[in-house]
């Protein structure tokens, strides 16, 4: 193909409001350096992070609830998921589905007109374990709330599908997040899970993955979406938050809480758990601030684990999941991209049920 020169894109200028978005339809197209690939991009999915990132979220010195607005008191130094800061403009998004269309020197061109999807885990080439030099797409690096984006070409990940692109758009974030939660707390058959936020694209993304590990799944969301979830194939549901979860649970024994919750719920999903039980987390939407004591942790010889930076294998597991039909997408609404304002606030809103995505 000839490459075109500019693209339309919806650019984020800074950190704030939804305003700091803007649209351009003269955006410069960027071209595949060494090892990359040009995806033109099908459909983008959005996720937490593209929030969080804009807003300033991340920064220590914010301690509220996730809610897509302007924080004053964001730190210079810490506003982004790494600590550092971010240089913009910038062009978010991580969740892509396309066509490759042009690749850069030292990539193979038989893989131009490849349908892929995104890993957006950027890990150094020497280094790939190493946390400490990982990046992510659409945060270190434009992603794909654009026509056309570039990726190093390991991280754009071949797929065959009969799912649509904005189905295969749901997946990358939202079910990457969920997995490297359950693989770093170990879930096996033998676990019962309870999953805060069940309704939401991570949320939803463990109860499938938990279940295709053979374990047991209790959800938890609000009434209303209690349909929507239970076609995800929880074994139970319950409210988003029981004044007294323990006789919610019936009995139950909680192996392990997989959290991107938080807030002040929080103390007692970790008095729900069993001895020897594993809290995984990934998120704090209803706040990251949240009591806890210290007995209950080492009374009950409880493991706690930190979920950001997933396995490198993890992005090609899920690949063979989605083509072997193991897991499905949970996609609720569609927008056009330079409609990416009113998708964000639909998604900062909650009110619905899985993965918003947009389309150039």
């Amino acid at each position: 193909m000839t490459q075109p020169a500019t693209m339309n894109a919806m650019v984020t200028m800074g950190h704030g409001d939804l305003d700091q978005i803007v649209w351009h339809e003269d955006w410069p197209c960027p071209i595949p350096k060494s090892g990359e690939v040009l995806i033109q991009v099908g459909a983008c999915g959005l996720n937490n992070t593209d929030v969080n990132t804009r807003s300033g979220w991340y920064s220590k010195t914010v301690s509220d609830a996730t809610t897509g607005g302007a924080f004053e008191e964001v730190g210079a130094d810490d506003p982004t998921w790494g600590g550092a800061p971010l240089e913009f403009p910038r062009i978010q998004g991580a969740d892509v589905c396309g066509q490759i269309v042009a690749v850069g020197a030292g990539v193979d061109p038989a893989r131009i007109g490849e349908r892929v999807i995104t890993d957006c885990w950027l890990r150094h080439p020497d280094e790939p374990l190493n946390k400490d030099k990982t990046g992510y797409f659409g945060s270190e690096r434009d992603g794909g709330f654009a026509q056309y984006t570039t990726i190093p070409a390991r991280n754009a990940i071949a797929i065959q599908s009969s799912l649509t692109d904005a189905e295969l758009a749901t997946f990358s974030c939202s079910y990457s997040t969920a997995e490297g939660m359950l693989t770093r707390a170990n879930v096996s058959a033998t676990d019962t899970v309870l999953v805060p936020g069940a309704s939401g694209g991570v949320g939803g993304a463990v109860v499938q993955l938990a279940k295709r590990r053979g374990a047991r799944v209790i959800a938890m969301a609000s009434e209303a979406k209690h349909t929507d979830v239970a076609a995800l194939g929880p074994d139970r549901i319950l409210p988003r938050a029981p004044d007294d979860l323990r006789a919610a649970l019936q009995g139950e024994k909680i192996t392990v809480v997989a959290d991107v919750v938080g807030g002040p719920h929080w103390p007692k999903l970790i008095d729900a758990l069993e001895r020897g039980g594993r809290y995984t987390c990934s998120g704090a939407i209803a706040g990251p601030m949240v009591e806890f004591d210290l007995r209950t942790f080492y009374l009950r010889d409880l493991t706690f684990t930190g979920s950001t930076v997933i396995d490198p294998e993890v992005m090609q597991n899920l690949v063979r999941y989605i083509e072997a039909g193991e897991i499905k997408p949970a996609l609720a609404a569609t927008y056009p991209l330079r409609d990416l304002h009113a998708a964000q606030t639909t998604f900062i809103a909650k009110e619905h049920t899985g993965n918003i995505v947009v389309l150039p």
